[in-house]
């Protein structure tokens, strides 16, 4: 079974959930069913807002466990319960975690219970935020969130939608199933061998959009699939990735920083602020080649039986990436093709100045746009080596395998 599916067998780990205040408490009652189902054996703290939602002994009656608050509490068992508590431990999973949690998180407070437990936690450590749209998009928790990402911590992003309070934006706790296929991912990726600890991955995902007119863009059928695949298979194997992500339809990975860009223009920024933290770059998104060289302010009218469009090429991200690379980074390029396959990539790779290329043909059933697999060729300046049909997931190590020889023959 694949670490992925909420069915893997996982009896030999065990979990710690931290429930906080919030109306998105009674949730974690799934997510720790959700993780019992798989086998692991969960033990719940809770912080005592959480316990206004949802009674500890709910909890108890499904952990089978004592439910810890206060390690002061007369009835804890344990005087030293945040120390064995989160040191016995395979992952810490939060959720809801609150926007006051994230802050002591991010900032070393150690003022309760939950609060302490993260402190001396030796395990990794999942955290799914809940709270008002404005709350998460205030500067403070954005820099609290990027300050625990440093640190390692792992996310499952909030879902947007409706809110209890009535607003409408991100900041929803993610559905429990997410969340638990999540600590599966780390838990089972908790024996991966590091070797790409230390390397800074940078990768481009998904399609961008080249806006006609305010209603209409010229686009392409990227999933993005490909692409979090790579970055969830350099994340488990211990790079610390960012994601510029355009237009996208699945899920970014746990564990990794996600950067929006909409357009070639956007991407080619955001690739260009964050370039120079970057050991590794992969640009596995899909940009748009060419966009229309005037857009228009207003929506064109259907007036006319036909209309000329004039297009303009965009910015090459990939060659002024490799043009202006600094301190050894690799350059990793893709090239989508529906013939020539392998000739059209060997030339990408050296009018590009790469060092690997991967090709795949696009036009094939199994190995086309918002496909589960893949057909790819891994190509160097003195290697090619063509590998059969695979999952993305299957191909993204093998992609990394590559990489990793490429840093070790440097």
């Amino acid at each position: 079974m694949s670490s992925s599916d909420p069915q893997a067998p996982l009896s030999n780990k065990s979990v710690a959930l931290g429930v906080c205040g919030g109306i998105a408490a009674y949730k974690a009652v799934e997510v720790l069913r959700g993780l019992q189902r798989t086998g692991c054996t969960v033990r719940v703290a809770m912080t005592k807002r959480a316990c206004e939602f949802v009674q500890p002994l709910t909890f108890r009656a499904l952990s089978r466990s004592h439910v810890i608050v206060d390690d002061y509490a007369p009835d804890n068992p344990d005087p030293i319960a945040h120390i064995t508590f989160s040191q016995t431990v395979d992952l810490l999973v939060v959720a809801p975690a609150t926007a006051n949690i994230i802050a002591k998180f991010a900032n070393g407070v150690a003022d309760d219970f939950l609060s302490s437990t993260y402190l001396a936690c030796t395990a990794p450590v999942l955290i799914a935020p809940a709270m008002n749209t404005t709350m998460w998009e205030h500067p403070a928790t954005q820099r609290n969130l990027r300050q625990l990402r440093a640190d390692g911590v792992y996310f499952v992003e909030p879902d947007a939608g409706e809110m209890a309070c009535g607003t409408i934006g991100p900041g929803r706790l993610s559905e429990p199933e997410r969340i638990v296929r999540a600590a599966l991912d780390i838990l089972a990726g908790s024996d991966r061998p590091k070797d790409l600890a230390g390397e800074r991955f940078l990768i481009t995902v998904g399609a961008t959009r080249e806006e006609i007119d305010p209603v209409r863009f010229i686009s392409n059928r990227s999933s993005g699939k490909m692409g979090f695949a790579l970055a969830e298979a350099a994340a488990k194997r211990g790079a610390a990735v960012t994601v510029v992500a355009g237009v996208t339809t699945v899920d970014p990975p746990v564990g990794v920083r996600v950067v929006k860009a909409l357009s070639a223009d956007e991407m080619l920024k955001a690739v260009a602020s964050e370039a120079g933290k970057a050991s590794v770059f992969i640009g596995a998104a899909a940009i748009a080649d060419y966009r229309p060289a005037q857009r228009s302010e207003q929506k064109i009218k259907k007036t006319n039986e036909s209309i000329t469009l004039t297009l303009e090429r965009t910015p090459d991200v990939l060659s002024q990436v490799a043009a202006s690379r600094a301190n050894g980074m690799l350059v990793v390029g893709f090239a989508a093709e529906t013939e020539n396959v392998l000739d059209n990539a060997k030339e990408k790779l050296r009018s590009k100045k790469l060092d690997a290329i991967v090709a795949n043909d696009v036009s094939r059933a199994d190995s086309g746009f918002d496909t589960a697999t893949n057909k790819i060729a891994i190509i160097t300046d003195n290697d090619s080596v063509e590998l059969p049909v695979m999952t993305k997931g299957e191909a993204a190590d093998r992609i990394l395998d590559a990489i990793v020889k490429i840093r070790h023959s440097r």
